[in-house]
């Protein structure tokens, strides 16, 4: 599976961005689907997930009620809708795959295939 993430760029706090991650080489309809996040200096932390069977989880208190993650399994592809946005928020934000459809979605080694990362500014 290759992921292609786009839709990152410089914003103002407050507004909005979507990213996407389009996959290719297979249908990712049966793969549990990730967002993370890695600011400068940083971890890579988790942000979203969505399961195979479309259940969703964006517990961090640090985007919880801002962002949103959704599938178009007829595109093979994720978003991620990102409100609110505030100067913390920026990084390198990186989609995931999980063919194995792990229990745990919420460690980055949960994930076999990883998209290039598409960058997210902030600015206050």
């Amino acid at each position: 599976v290759q992921l292609q993430a786009s839709g990152g760029g410089l914003v103002q706090a407050g507004d909005s961005l979507r990213l996407s991650c389009a996959a290719s080489g297979h249908t990712i309809n049966r793969y549990n689907m990730g967002w993370f996040r890695q600011a400068p200096g940083k971890e890579r932390d988790f942000v979203c997930a969505i399961r195979w069977s479309g259940s969703r989880t964006c517990p961090a208190d640090s985007v919880e009620g801002r962002f949103a993650i959704s599938r178009d399994n007829a595109k093979n592809t994720i978003y991620l809708q990102m409100n609110s946005l505030k100067p913390e928020d920026t990084a390198v934000y990186y989609c995931a795959a999980d063919g194995r459809r792990q229990v745990t979605i919420t460690s980055a080694r949960s994930y076999d295939y990883w998209g290039q990362g598409t960058l997210v500014t902030v600015s206050s």
